[in-house]
């Protein structure tokens, strides 16, 4: 039950925000408010499970207000944090920059908030010291550091003086985003660390260092915008570690169609045999240094020596028995120089688990070793020590962080591929990679979750105070179902979807040219798009189209009547915001531009009005069918009955289909032309079923033949 204040406080300040910004209620958002307060009025019974919240909120719902205004009060009465995770930097930016200040000004609402960002944003103070120290320093720290980091003399030295005296006179906190002008990866890489390299309250400049600074301010805020990834990253951590413990927060996830994807890519594990080889071979090098600097005595560096041989003939071993496998291999995924396989439902064989058990085995040994020698320098850095054996131990540290980190991702892949997977549930992708050109030949070996279940199960839902999830597209063919199934949300999690206010039928049609062709005849269906794009696209005019194959996409444009390849902005050609630049440029001088793009360009971008009055779509966006984790978690939807197509791929091309749509109406204003090139829509079963679970856009179907 929510307590009255809270409801009041509510009410209120949704009243207050409207009257200040001249807004009308909208029913959407107004609903979405009340379904989120609802359910997360449970906290306040301390027996009940963390409530969780699913919002599907239509463009337009004005979703962020509605989302800070539900959680926001019942999180101060209950000495909660709110934390709002985005996917996007470009929505974090504007839920700090925008939202939650127009909130302030325009509401009697008080909160304070902070933006949230991993090490890797910050400027580290001991770096930057050691970098502007001298030549001679800058030459004594590459002999430590060998080919483990650039070269500080390569970086702009003058960038670096000018960083200090921004920080010195107060101008800058050190971080990445707020510098005056845009600071490239070669110059920021060797002034930032992550959280292996990190000596925490052991550096020398511990009391002025940017990144805990930036933390303690965190820790006071009441709400917290981070993203996805870096809330991901604390909860592999163990939570709390970065960002407050999970169960002191209310979680919103904004864009939270990603979270599942992203949480695989942080449980994921990957090595490359020759490569790590060539890293263990240089470790030696930094082995004899420690033990020339007295951090290591001569029977730790022996044993170290003995160990890190062991390791290398062990790879050397698994490198043939790998290519073995390779080289039998009747049918393997191949394209450029690089050659694919995955173990069917994720199962190695004997020999490779065998081999991966002694490998996690060694490696174990390799970073607890590490770990060691880490706390040795830990301690060689306290107060009241001699001062350059103190400096020598910070010059180290950060290099053994990474050796320890190395040493455990490859402990993590070798661990994946010695377990058997338990009965029941979704298996683990495992897959090799082989990359053969002029100056590089690898096999890479890689593991990851193909359901995001477990991991966000055990780490978020059953230790959070709260969460909501929400984005404009969640749900597919009108059911939850495959959110549930990917994201592992627990039975009690409440759902709700909210459509658009947009008047779909009359602001949009969705036209289906008679083609006489299938999409896997790509020849045929290429020269039609080719020969329809001249006919139905106003060359004058914004268009966006979207492709689903690069080579599709290469061959449409070179194809293509010279004068309509000018009109074309390809994704190949530029970076996205660099390309979406150009085109709103082009169509406020009144010229034409189409910009073909790939599945990024079906989501994140804004193109509202003039920018953008018809969306063309190559085919119904099927994911890549080679994909080694949705290959085995098809494999194993089908040992449990069930039928893969019907159960993943057809849902999860819906949802893509109705986000490529949604990139013409960004407003209530916008209008245009939707056109797939693809009659599957209405000539397969499927395909009417995911007909249906589009908006309700006008339809032309077969109205003319385009081509």
């Amino acid at each position: 039950m929510l307590a009255d204040d809270v409801k009041d406080s509510i009410q209120s300040a949704y009243r207050q925000l409207l009257e200040s910004r001249e807004l009308t209620p909208r029913y959407g958002q107004r609903l979405m408010i009340a379904e989120i307060a609802k359910t997360l009025s449970s906290l306040a019974d301390e027996d009940s499970s963390p409530p969780i919240c699913v919002v599907e909120a239509g463009t337009g719902t004005g979703k962020t207000l509605a989302y800070v205004l539900a959680v926001i009060s019942l999180a101060k009465a209950l000495d909660l944090k709110v934390v709002i995770a985005t996917a996007t930097v470009a929505l974090q930016e504007q839920v700090v920059h925008k939202d939650l200040p127009e909130i302030l000004a325009g509401s009697d609402l008080s909160f304070s908030y902070s933006l949230a960002k991993g090490r890797g944003r910050y400027l580290c103070l001991a770096k930057l010291d050691m970098l502007l120290r001298g030549n001679d320093s800058m030459q004594a720290m590459m002999d430590l550091y060998g080919e483990e980091l650039d070269d500080p003399a390569g970086g702009d030295q003058a960038l670096y003086e000018k960083m200090l005296d921004q920080l010195s006179m107060g101008n800058w906190k050190g971080d990445r985003d707020d510098w005056e002008s845009s600071i490239s990866d070669d110059d920021w890489r060797p002034v930032t660390v992550d959280n292996a390299q990190c000596m925490g309250p052991k550096c020398s400049h511990f009391r002025n260092c940017c990144f805990y600074q930036a933390r303690d301010s965190m820790d006071k805020a009441d709400c917290i915008v981070s993203n996805h990834d870096l809330v991901l990253s604390d909860l592999a951590l163990g939570g709390g570690i970065i960002l407050p413990e999970p169960e002191k927060c209310i979680y919103i996830f904004d864009e939270a169609h990603h979270l599942p994807h992203k949480s695989n890519n942080h449980f994921s594990a990957f090595t490359r045999l020759k490569a790590t080889s060539s890293w263990l071979e240089r470790t030696e090098t930094i082995t004899l240094r420690l033990q020339k600097d007295d951090f290591i005595d001569g029977t730790t560096q022996k044993s170290l020596h003995k160990l890190l041989l062991n390791i290398r003939e062990q790879l050397d071993h698994a490198w043939l028995v790998l290519v073995q496998i390779l080289e039998s291999l009747n049918q393997a995924d191949s394209y450029d120089n690089r050659i694919q396989h995955a173990f069917e439902l994720g199962v190695v064989p004997e020999q490779v688990q065998s081999l991966a058990a002694n490998l996690a085995n060694l490696f174990a040994r390799l970073a607890a070793a590490f770990q060691s020698t880490a706390d040795d320098l830990k301690e060689a850095m306290e107060d009241g020590g001699d001062v350059k054996r103190r400096q020598l131990a910070e010059q180290w540290f950060p290099l053994i962080g990474s050796q320890q980190k190395r040493a455990e991702s490859n402990l993590g892949l070798w661990l994946s591929y010695a377990a058997v997977d338990p009965q029941g549930k979704a298996p683990l992708a495992r897959w090799l990679s082989y990359t053969a050109n002029e100056n590089f030949t690898d096999i890479g070996l890689s593991s990851s979750p193909v359901l995001a279940a477990d991991n966000l199960q055990q780490r978020l839902w059953d230790n959070c105070a709260g969460a909501v999830l929400t984005s404009a597209t969640l749900s597919s063919l009108g059911n939850f179902d495959m959110l549930k199934m990917r994201a592992g949300l627990p039975e009690h999690t409440h759902y709700l979807s909210i459509l658009s206010p947009f008047d779909f039928a009359n602001s949009a049609s969705l036209v289906i040219p008679k083609m006489h062709c299938d999409p896997s005849d790509s020849e045929k269906h290429t020269d039609f798009i080719v020969k329809a794009i001249p006919r139905l696209v106003d060359e004058t005019g914004a268009s966006l189209m979207l492709f689903s194959s690069r080579r599709q996409m290469q061959d449409v444009m070179q194809l293509l009547p010279p004068a309509w390849r000018d009109l074309v902005l390809c994704q190949d050609d530029f970076q996205k915001s660099q390309l979406v630049k150009y085109h709103r440029q082009r169509i406020d001088k009144g010229e034409g531009s189409i910009i073909f793009g790939l599945a990024s360009f079906a989501e994140g971008v804004d193109l509202p009005g003039k920018y953008c009055t018809h969306v063309l779509i190559a085919k119904i966006p099927f994911a890549v069918p080679n994909d080694p984790i949705e290959l085995t978690l098809s494999e194993w939807i089908e040992q449990q009955g069930l039928n893969s197509f019907m159960t993943l791929a057809v849902p999860d091309a819906a949802f893509r289909l109705v986000q490529a749509s949604g990139r013409l109406l960004r407003s209530e204003s916008d209008s245009g032309t939707i056109t797939l090139f693809d009659e599957r829509i209405v000539s397969r079963r499927y395909g009417k079923t995911i007909l249906e679970s589009m908006p309700p856009y006008r339809r032309e179907i077969f109205t003319e033949e385009a081509g």
